[in-house]
C-alpha cells in the first residue's frame, strides 16, 4: 500500500486551523515545520525557563499523510474554505511508497567511527571493536545519531580535548549522544536539556542502554535555570545560538568551555562575534560545510 503526501504552505495565522481541518478531513496525520528552514530567513521557535511554550513560525509548511484512495485536492479545498482563506496556498502531493519501514530504518544506521577509540553503535548492531568505547544509541524520534557531520564534530572535540572530572551542559540534548559520550569519556556529570518532550525520554532510555550514570535529562522548566558548568555543548543552529548567547554564556562557569556546531560555515564568522563578548574562541573547525566552534569563558 503507498500514502498520499500534500505538502502546502501557509502563514502563521492559518497554520494550527488548517491543519486540524485536514485531520478532520481525513488526514493520517499533520505535520508542522518551518517553511524557511535552512535560509536566512529561518526561525526560531523553542521555549526557555519562565517563557511560553513555543508557538508557530511565521511561514509554515504543512506535510499531511492521507491514504492513497483518497481526494486530497477536495480534502485541502474544503480546509481552505473552512478556515477562511481566498484561495488555496501552493501546494504538491508527492507518492510514498509502501516498505518495511523499520527496516529500511535501521539500514541507514551502521556503526559510526569518531576516532579510534569512540564508536557510536546503533542498538540493532554488534559493535565492530568491543574494546572501544561505544555509545550504543537508539536514534528514536530525536536528532544525534552520529551520522550528521555537526555531531561528529562535536564528538571529535569532547574525545580530543574534554578534561576529565568536569561537569557538562549538553543544551538541546536531541538523543542525548553528547552528554553521554561526555560521561564515557570521563566527565563527572553531565546533564542534558531539550524543549521536545521526546528528546528528553530518548535520552533517558539512551542513558540507562549505555549503563551511564552521573547523567540527567530535562525539559528547560525542569533544570536549575542558576547552575554553571565546566563545559557547555549546544549542536543546535545558528538562529537559536544567536538567542540562546545569554543564556549559555551565563551557564559557563569562568574560565570554563563552549562548544557549539550546527552552524553553516558561512555563518561561522557571525556567530562568533556574538559570542566572542564572553569567550576567547579558537579557530573554527569545518567539516562538509558545517562548523564546529570552541572557547575559553574569560
Amino acid at each position: 500500500m503507498a500514502w498520499l503526501t500534500l505538502i502546502a504552505d501557509t502563514d502563521a495565522q492559518h497554520a494550527e486551523a488548517l491543519s486540524e481541518a485536514l485531520m478532520e478531513g481525513g488526514a493520517l496525520s499533520v505535520d508542522l515545520l518551518d517553511a524557511d528552514a535552512d535560509t536566512p530567513d529561518e526561525q526560531a521557535i523553542f521555549g526557555e525557563p519562565g517563557e511560553p511554550p513555543p508557538g508557530v513560525w511565521q511561514h509554515n509548511r504543512i506535510s499531511a499523510l492521507f491514504d492513497q484512495d483518497q481526494d486530497v485536492p477536495a480534502i485541502l479545498q474544503a480546509a481552505v474554505t473552512a478556515v477562511g482563506l481566498e484561495k488555496l496556498p501552493e501546494y504538491r502531493i508527492e507518492t510514498l511508497a509502501d516498505n518495511d519501514w523499520v527496516r529500511l530504518t535501521q539500514s541507514q544506521f551502521d556503526p559510526i567511527p569518531i576516532s579510534p577509540r569512540l564508536w557510536i553503535v546503533p542498538t540493532w548492531h554488534t559493535p565492530s571493536d568491543p574494546d572501544a568505547i561505544n555509545i550504543v544509541l537508539d536514534p528514536g524520534l530525536a536528532f544525534g545519531t552520529g551520522s550528521h557531520p555537526t555531531t561528529r564534530l562535536c564528538l571529535r572535540w569532547l574525545d580530543s580535548h574534554m578534561p576529565k572530572g568536569v561537569t557538562v551542559l549538553d543544551y538541546g540534548c536531541g538523543s542525548g549522544i553528547l552528554a553521554i559520550a561526555a560521561i564515557k569519556l570521563g566527565a563527572a556529570h553531565a546533564v542534558g536539556v531539550d524543549v521536545d518532550r521526546q528528546a528528553v525520554v530518548a535520552s533517558r532510555d539512551n542513558a540507562i542502554a549505555n549503563q551511564v550514570d552521573d547523567v540527567a535529562f530535562y525539559l528547560p522548566d525542569g533544570c536549575d535555570a542558576k547552575a554553571t558548568y565546566d563545559l557547555v555543548v549546544a549542536n543546535i543552529l545558528t538562529n537559536p545560538l544567536r538567542m540562546l548567547a545569554p543564556l549559555l554564556a551565563g551557564a559557563t562557569k569562568q574560565g570554563g568551555q563552549i562548544v557549539l556546531s550546527g552552524i553553516l560555515q558561512e555563518q561561522a564568522e557571525d556567530v562568533m562575534a556574538i559570542y566572542g563578548q564572553w569567550f576567547d574562541l579558537n579557530s573554527p573547525v569545518f567539516e562538509d560545510g558545517w562548523s564546529c566552534l570552541s572557547g575559553r569563558k574569560r
